[in-house]
Parts: structure tokens; C-alpha cells; sequence
């Protein structure tokens, strides 16, 4: 009789996309199809040879997938349809399982979309950041608005009934008049869930290397609290800092990551956390071609996490989530209670009114959520 262990989330990371953005720094980057079919034949016998992570008379039920990138939708649709053959024959799926897939406008067309839901896809999330030209074609983004219009609809039309849309804020020269427009207009479309990120300048980007006019700190601060705003009156709820859902549309791969839900990362320099440990796979691609046939061998970066290490992770993944984290989760987790731990640094934060507590839970408070990095580097060693 199989043993049945923790649930399981699997993440599958397709490098490739036709341009790389502005602001990118993913590891991602343009690809012809010979590169590709080496690289999906790779990948395939990543998956083929996992049983080394589970025992035979163990098992674990997968709960998510998500397939990322880079665009997987710029690639053939029958290599994804075999990445995802192989995961149902390797591991035990949910029958309710969330599978998602990243696309971007321009990239799809409908015999990719059948495909992708014969094989069990069901949620597709939309690569938007933005419904006006110009800030597309600044942010180096390859597709137009009307684009964005004509994947949309088509998902709709092919059957696609959890839709995310990802927006981006604080961009170069972008007010907020603007950007309360840009949420309306994505609102309106009455997708199921929300991603609206603010503008990181990573070092490496064309973006770092540019002089540009950015909207100034009390503006970004604006334009955060308008996404909420703006966005409930439209049904979404936020339930992580950059994360708005209708309600039952909440990402459950999303949450996986900040609850700790075990998860594996399958292809090039894809993370994992299981067992208790941290680790990645190579990032060089050749190595990862030549290697994948031995994961072990691909392993890159394991770290064992310690106890405070998992309990510092409870708390600085955990506190993302606006509904908080649960102090009876804590003590159940590690056997000692919350505010033995950390009950100097909860309470130096409430009295500043950035924490609060309630019912239980410890949350950040709308301001707190605004200092939120510098917070939670305090539970960090």
C-alpha cells in the first residue's frame, strides 16, 4: 500500500521567447528550432529519469503545474502536449490539479490553445503589462494592445475560463491618471485574476543601462494603493501583495510557494524546495543538454535548511499573503509558539503599525505593506 506524502507542485521552465523585454532579466532569451527540439528532448529526459526523488512505495499527488518561462507559447504546441504526457505518467496528478501555462499576445493562435487544454491545461496567464502602445513598445514588448484583444478572446472562445493578466506599474513615464486607466481597461475584460507589479531596474537589463523618468516614490505609493482600490470595485480581492483574484481564482501555484507547498523545478535553472532542501538546476545550457538525463548531476546549489532557516521562511514568505500567517501553523510546524520566537520583533512592528493581529493571524497593515522588505529582513539572521 502506497504511502501518500505532503502535496506536491510542480514548475516547468521553457527558456525561449522572440524578443527579450527591456526590463528582463530571466533566463530567457531567443532561440531557432533546432535549439528548441534539443532543449524539449533534454527536458523529457529530465522527467524521465526523476524516480530518484521518490521512494517506490511512496507518493505524492501533484497539485499545480505551471509551465513558465521565457514564453512557452512561442513554442510548437506538441512539445508542451508531450512535456505534459510525461508528467501524468511519472506522477500521480490531481484530478482538480491547477495547470497553468505563460503566454504572450502574438504568440498564440487557436491550434495551440486546443492543444494546450486537451492536455489539461486550465488556467492560461496573459502577458499584458500594458493596453497603450506606447508604453508597450517602451517596455520592448512585441505585441500591441489590439494584439493582447485577439488572444484573449480566442483563449475565451477556445475555453479558457480562469484567465490572469499581468500589468506593470511605476513604469518610465507613466502617471497615475494613467495607470488607473490601464487597471479599468484590464478590469473591464473581467479576467479571473490580476498580477500588477511595480518596475524593478535589474542589473544587466537594457533598462539599467538607460537614463529613464520614473514616477517618484510618493507616486509609486499612489499607485499601489489605487490598484486595490480600483480593482475591488471591480470584484478582485487582494490576497497577495501583487496578486488580485475574483473569488475562487486565487493562483493556488502562487500560494504554494508562499505556504512552502513542496514544489519541483523541472528544466534549465529551475528551483526546487524539497525534503527539507533548497536547490536549483544548472543554468548553462550545454551542461544542462548533456546532463539532464542524470538530475542529480544537474543539481546545482543544495542547501539543507536548518529549523530557523524553515521558520524564517514561514515568516518572510508567509507575510506576502494579506490574509497573514496563522499562529497555530507556526506552533504546529516547529513545535514552539510564534511569540517565542519572534514576539520582540511582532511586537516592535504593531506598535508601529505595520503588523496587526487578528483571529490569530499576523498580517502587515497598508502601511506596513509599503515597508514590507525592510521588515521582513528582521526575521532573518
Amino acid at each position: 500500500m502506497n504511502k501518500t506524502l505532503p502535496p506536491l507542485e510542480l514548475y516547468v521552465h521553457i527558456p525561449f521567447c522572440i524578443k527579450k523585454c527591456a526590463y528582463c532579466d530571466f533566463l530567457s532569451g531567443p532561440a531557432g528550432r533546432e535549439e528548441q527540439k534539443a532543449y524539449f528532448h533534454a527536458l523529457l529526459e529530465e522527467i524521465r529519469n526523476l524516480p530518484d526523488f521518490f521512494g517506490e512505495q511512496d507518493t505524492h499527488e501533484v497539485v499545480s503545474v505551471f509551465i513558465g518561462g521565457g514564453t512557452p507559447s512561442t513554442v510548437d504546441e506538441h512539445w508542451i502536449g508531450e512535456i505534459l504526457d510525461h508528467l501524468k505518467k511519472k506522477f500521480r496528478i490531481s484530478p482538480d490539479a491547477e495547470v497553468t501555462i505563460e503566454a504572450n499576445p502574438g504568440t498564440l493562435t487557436r491550434e495551440k490553445l486546443d492543444c494546450y487544454i486537451s492536455h489539461g491545461v486550465n488556467r492560461l496567464s496573459l502577458g499584458l503589462q500594458s493596453p497603450r502602445e506606447a508604453e508597450l513598445r517602451m517596455l520592448g514588448r512585441i505585441h500591441t494592445y489590439e494584439q493582447f484583444l485577439e488572444s484573449y478572446t480566442m483563449a475565451r472562445t477556445a475555453g479558457f475560463s480562469n484567465i490572469n493578466v499581468d500589468l506593470m506599474f511605476a513604469i518610465p513615464e507613466q502617471t497615475r491618471e494613467g495607470w488607473i486607466q490601464n487597471l479599468r481597461t484590464a478590469a473591464e475584460l473581467r479576467p479571473e485574476h490580476i498580477s500588477a507589479y511595480s518596475l524593478i531596474i535589474e542589473e544587466g537589463t537594457p533598462f539599467y543601462e538607460r537614463e529613464l523618468v520614473l514616477p517618484d516614490e510618493d507616486t509609486e505609493y499612489l499607485m499601489y494603493e489605487d490598484t486595490a482600490d480600483v480593482l475591488a470595485q471591480y470584484g478582485y480581492r487582494q490576497y497577495e501583495i501583487s496578486n488580485y483574484a475574483m473569488e475562487g481564482y486565487r493562483c493556488r501555484h502562487n500560494l504554494g510557494y508562499w505556504k512552502r507547498t513542496e514544489y519541483l523545478g523541472i528544466g534549465l535553472g529551475a528551483a526546487s524546495l524539497y525534503d527539507g532542501v533548497r536547490f536549483s538546476n544548472t543554468r548553462d545550457m550545454k551542461e544542462y543538454l548533456q546532463k539532464s538525463k542524470s538530475p542529480q548531476d544537474i543539481r546545482k546549489d543544495r542547501t539543507k535548511l536548518t529549523v530557523r532557516e524553515q521558520m524564517e521562511e514561514f515568516m518572510f514568505l508567509g507575510l506576502r499573503m494579506t490574509e497573514g500567517i496563522r499562529e497555530d501553523d507556526f506552533e504546529e510546524q516547529f513545535g514552539i509558539t510564534l511569540s517565542q520566537v519572534y514576539g520582540t520583533i511582532l511586537d516592535k512592528y504593531e506598535k508601529m503599525g505595520f503588523l496587526e493581529q487578528s483571529g490569530g493571524y499576523w498580517r502587515f497593515t497598508r502601511p506596513g505593506i509599503h515597508v514590507s522588505n525592510s521588515i521582513l529582513a528582521d526575521f532573518i539572521e
